[in-house]
Formats: C-alpha cells, structure tokens, sequence
C-alpha cells in the first residue's frame, strides 16, 4: 500500500521510538533497582554499627529474637559453622499484617562477640521498593511518554514538515498539470531548500529542451503537409488526365484507379496533420457560442446517405441544448469526426444514438463488441481493429480540439454494447458561466 512521505516517516519513527523506549526503559530499570539497592544496603550497614554499640552498651538488648519496631534481632550462635563478622545482603520477602501480603525487604546478616565474649548473629531489615509496582510506575510512565513524542512528530509533520515539503507538492502539481505548449501555465516554487530547487530547475530544464523539440516537430509537419499538398494536388490531376487516354486498357486504368485512391489518403492524411499543427499553434483563435444542437443536426443529415446505405438506425434524444464558447470550425470538425467515426467502424444494421443535454452530448453507437483501448484510442495514428481505410488521426484530433478549451472534457466508455463518447463540461467549471 502506498504511503505519502510524511506518513511513511511517522511510521518508521514510531517504531524506532517504541524499540529505543523499550531498550533504555530495561537499561534504565536495572540502574534504578541497582541504586535503590546501594542506598538500602549503605543504611543497613551504617545501622548495624549503631546497633552493635548499643548491644556493648546494653547487654538486655542481646534477647531481642524478634523484628520489632527497631527491625533487628539478635540470635545466638549454636554451630561455629559457617560463622563470620563480615556482611551478607539479600533480599527477602516478609509477610506484612497491613498489606496482608508479602513485601520485599533487604536483609543485612552478619556475625558479632558480645561483651560477655559470646557469638551471636545480628539480623537487621529495612522495606525495600516494590518491584512489580516500579515496573508499573516504569511502563505507565514510558508508554505516556512514547504517546508524547508520537503525537509531537505528528504535530511536527502536520505543522512543519506539511510546510517544508509544499514546494515539492507545486511540483508535482506542475508535473501532473503540464502538456506540450502550456508550460508557462505552470506556478514557481519559492523555497529555499536547495534540493527542491534544483530538482524544479532540472525539471524545467527538461520542460524546455521537451518544448523546443515539439516547436521543431510541429515546424516540420506543417512545413511538410504544406510542400506536400501542390505535388500531391498535380500528380492526381495528371492520373485524372492519363485515365482519359482510350488506348488504356482496363488493368491499367484498374492501376491508376488504384493509384489515386492512395493519393487521395495521403491527401487526407496531410490534411489531418495540417490541422493538428493549426490547432496546435493556436491558429484557430476566435471563438463564439455555438449551438451543438444545430451543429449536430446539420452533419446528421449529411451523412444520411451512408447511414442508410450501411442500413444504420440513428436515433437523436433532445434533453436539452448543449452550447459552449469553441471556434465555429473546430466544433464542426470534432462532431463531424466523432459522427463519421460512429458511422464508419458501426456494424451493418446497427445503431447511432445521439443525446443533448445541458451539460453534455453524448454519441454512442454499435460496433466491435468490446471495449477499445481508453489509453491508445485517442493516440495518433491509433488504428486498432478499425479498417485499413482510416489514418488512425480522426480522434487524435477530437482530443486535441478538446484540449484547446479547458471548459471541456471528452470521455470514452463501453457499457451494455455500446461505445459512448461524451463532450461534456470539465469539473469545477463555473457552473454560472455554462450555457444551459
């Protein structure tokens, strides 16, 4: 599953922090217990000197068998055995009446001479901390604390870090917006995190060096289909000439036949790329309101004849009136193309529907039963499974006349046998500047 930055780092950071806590709160349990322990075991040393001065000063004290309100006792020595003055600590558990469970001490043993020449063992205790309770203490502790520093490093990624990374998000948005011969739509970035600019310059770097291939490719294609539109016109002029000629055979006018009906898709083919190069040099400028109803209805009727000749059902739904502001020409030229193209790749018998609306016309029509390629059909020179007649630019120039106005948008689909091409109005247009 894919994370943004921020909250892939808070992820890593949050386990790094729960590993980090972990380990330092074993670290510092043990160095806590450790000093806790070393004081205790100071106090009860320093007491069984004061208790030992007490015992030579007063012998009566040597019949104390029992921990009582001063936590020692004296016990006399039976067995030589394993007799010595030095000191061992230990930790016990004692049962406390209060508490009526057991609570841990820290025992201090060690082997004495009374005054009256005599071994005794002196036992002297002191309560100690409980360790299940400081582990609690510990672990409720640590896990406020670890709740802490995750929320901080959220709030600092939500506060800062949002801020931080902001120019790489225009970036994006620059990247995700940009299309060939629109690149000063783009917004800076302000910044002073170097890596940011840098990246932006390299980027507009390749923006440039991208835009003066297309000038260059959108140069040569118009200057092309422009020297190629005269020879083309003569050389079909001179085939129209030569097929005059009686003493031609039937083969042979069969081959020029042939021949011009190459010519005449090379011409169509030159007229295609000359007209995405107009569109896309922004040759066709003006713009007025028109009315798609109108517009639509005029072409239908132009291609009435092979409608019926290919026995197709064209039905029309006026739900409303589609208008928008396009140039004349190239709003004839996108319903034009989108018809002939609902027309020519129909199947025999078939069905057209053509539906206005305010905010849309859609066009759907029978065909190959399948849906086509969404992310190659507007492609150029696209053919698919089309017939070897097309140039595969019919709706290349559809989406580049789509393109031109940022108010439209054009959609493919495939539901219930049809294929459906919608022209309709791009999201977030103001809806008090469409016409409805």
């Amino acid at each position: 599953m894919q994370v943004s930055v921020k909250n892939y780092t808070l992820r890593f950071l949050s386990l790094a922090f729960f590993v980090i806590i972990s380990a330092w709160a074993a670290l510092f349990y043990a160095y806590i217990l450790d000093e806790v322990y070393d004081n205790v075991d100071d106090g009860l040393k320093n007491q069984k000197i004061l208790i030992l001065r007490e015992l030579y000063k007063f012998p009566e004290l040597l019949e104390t068998s029992e921990f009582g309100i001063s936590q020692f006792r004296v016990l006399p020595v039976k067995d030589m055995e394993g007799f010595s003055e030095e000191n061992h600590l230990s930790s016990v558990f004692f049962y406390m009446p209060y508490d009526d469970e057991q609570e841990p001490y820290r025992v201090l043993r060690t082997g004495f001479y009374a005054a009256n020449k005599k071994p005794y063992r002196l036992e002297i205790r002191t309560s100690t901390v409980e360790e299940d309770d400081l582990i609690y203490d510990l672990t409720t502790a640590l896990i406020v604390l670890y709740l802490v520093l995750v929320l901080g490093m959220y709030l600092i990624n939500e506060v800062v870090l949002r801020k931080v990374w902001q120019p790489f998000a225009t970036i994006l948005a620059n990247l995700n917006h940009y299309r060939f011969g629109h690149k000063g739509s783009l917004k800076p970035i302000h910044t002073n995190v170097v890596e940011f600019n840098k990246l932006d310059e390299e980027i507009r770097r390749m923006w440039n060096r991208n835009e003066e291939v297309f000038e260059e490719q959108k140069r040569f294609i118009e200057n092309a289909a422009h020297e190629l539109q005269t020879p083309l016109a003569i050389t079909i002029n001179r085939l129209e000439l030569l097929m005059e000629d009686e003493t031609l055979s039937e083969e042979q006018l069969t081959q020029i036949e042939a021949s011009k009906s190459s010519l005449r898709r090379l011409v169509n083919l030159n007229k295609a790329l000359l007209m995405l190069s107009r569109i896309e040099n922004k040759q066709y400028a003006h713009v007025e309101l028109v009315n798609f109803n109108q517009l639509t209805h005029q072409l239908i009727d132009d291609l009435a004849d092979l409608s019926a000749f290919k026995q197709i059902e064209l039905r029309r739904l006026e739900q409303g009136v589609f208008e928008a502001e396009v140039n004349p020409d190239l709003a004839l030229v996108l319903v034009s193309n989108l018809l002939r193209n609902a027309v020519r790749h129909n199947k025999k018998g078939g069905k057209i529907s053509v539906s206005f609306q305010p905010q849309q016309l859609v066009i759907s029509n029978t065909g190959q039963q399948q849906p086509l390629d969404a992310e190659r059909l507007f492609q150029r020179f696209f053919k698919g499974a089309q017939d070897g007649l097309s140039n595969g630019l019919g709706l290349a120039i559809v989406k580049s006349i789509i393109e031109s106005y940022p108010s439209l948008q054009l959609e493919y689909i495939y539901s219930a046998g049809q294929h459906i091409f919608m022209i309709k109005y791009s999201e977030g247009y103001p809806l008090s500047s469409r016409s409805v």
